[in-house]
């Protein structure tokens, strides 16, 4: 059994510039206030199709942008594509818009976010495309990034978040295969994010299920990532705390203002100091993830549902990695167990369970067992194994091993 804290320096540095948070029923009736408050006057609304067209979730937004809504760009897909972001630059400048509203899931936002970077200078398609495709990035300007304001409609908890993910294919652009990759710098920090639990109760289950999933899994890694601090170990052991209780009454049928709330409020919680200035505490279940879906169709919280309990059973079984099952045991209420690091993976498969996500890869559009040694390999490649817990040092058969339980 790992121990909570031996391996770790007490030592830390918090840097962190986070957005201005409004939290509440209604809240987005603020949205042309807020924007006046930042000398903002035109808005372009970045959405997909589906939340374009979906008055119960874009009216309250149009309402509450009121004449500062200078346009809408709802081309937004789940794949996240560099010619979407590439398209909604046109867009932005058709309009004239000085800042971006991003509605919807994380694929909106890190869309967004792209559409601000690119935004900032003059670069050609050709020539976006090209530098993608060698460098898997795009370059932040030193200026002229057009500011984000967030709202979230989904439960992942991108959104006081500084980076994000896009994905370049030969279809739409002049690549020669598809690539993906993403931006990242501190200036992508949304300026403004609007957590408005009507909105969240608006999406359907499916969607919140797997969404939640992501975000409960941040708090999970916040707490024994190496790069954790005492800061984002309050805020992930109390988010935590609120979506267990909020996830067991949405899985109990409460679809209630109140159960929308602690949810929301958890998703906040968990990820308010996690995306830092060149780090993060994503770590090991998100490398799966990454993995995972690398080249294959599966929704990112399908994946984690999947492999969390397993990847927390090998974590555990590790004599010499500081997993911090205490501190893990205590945020999900199970504290006093004899066995705590059964009781967290027990914990962990029962909110799982309790939002009816898929518990077997051979359930989902995944990878099929012969190609699991090229996806544990591009897991331990991921980035996020950066900050896996301290003493950790995993094979590729270790990993495997781990795919095939999940199997």
């Amino acid at each position: 059994m790992p121990s909570d804290s031996s391996d770790r320096d007490p030592a830390f540095r918090f840097d962190y510039d986070p957005a201005t948070i409004s939290f509440g029923a209604g809240c987005v009736d603020d949205l042309a206030a807020d924007l006046e408050r930042r000398g903002l006057e035109r808005a372009l609304l970045v959405c997909g199709s589906t939340v374009g067209s979906t008055p119960a979730v874009i009216d309250p937004v149009r309402t509450g942008l009121g004449d500062r809504l200078a346009g809408v760009f709802d081309e937004t897909t789940p794949k996240k594509r560099l010619a979407t972001a590439l398209e909604g630059r046109e867009r932005l400048r058709e309009v004239d818009a000085d800042v971006i509203v991003s509605l919807g899931g994380g694929s909106s936002l890190d869309v967004a976010k792209v559409v601000s970077t690119l935004a900032a200078s003059d670069r050609s398609v050709d020539d976006v495309a090209a530098a993608f495709a060698e460098t898997r990035t795009i370059a932040v300007p030193a200026d002229g990034l057009v500011p984000i304001v967030a709202i979230p409609t989904t439960l992942a908890g991108a959104d006081l978040s500084t980076g994000a993910g896009i994905t370049a294919a030969p279809a739409t652009l002049p690549v020669d295969e598809e690539v993906g990759g993403g931006v990242g710098d501190p200036r992508l920090m949304p300026a403004a994010v609007f957590y408005d639990p009507e909105l969240i109760a608006t999406t359907p289950d499916s969607v919140l299920a797997g969404s939640a999933m992501n975000g409960f899994d941040k708090g999970i890694e916040t707490l024994y990532a190496n790069n954790a601090t005492p800061v984002t170990d309050a805020t992930a052991r109390h988010g935590l705390e609120k979506l267990v209780d909020g996830l067991e009454a949405f899985g109990n049928g409460n679809r209630d203002l109140d159960t929308f709330e602690t949810i929301l409020e958890g998703t906040v919680l968990v990820q308010y100091g996690i995306s830092r200035p060149g780090e993060t505490t994503l770590s090991i279940v998100h490398a799966f993830g990454h993995g995972l879906t690398r080249t294959d169709d599966v929704q990112q919280g399908a994946a984690h549902a999947v492999v969390v309990p397993h990847v927390l059973e090998y974590l555990f079984e590790q004599p010499d990695v500081d997993a911090r099952v205490g501190l893990l045991a205590d945020a999900l209420g199970v504290g006093d167990a004899a066995d705590q690091a059964a009781a967290v993976v027990e914990a962990v498969t029962e909110v799982r369970d309790a939002l009816e996500l898929p518990t077997r890869l051979r359930d989902v559009d995944g990878p099929e067992p012969d190609a699991f040694t090229a996806v544990a390999e591009a897991i331990l490649a991921d980035s996020f194994m950066a900050n896996a817990p301290p003493g950790l040092d995993p094979t590729v058969a270790e990993i495997e091993r781990v795919l095939e339980a999940a199997w």
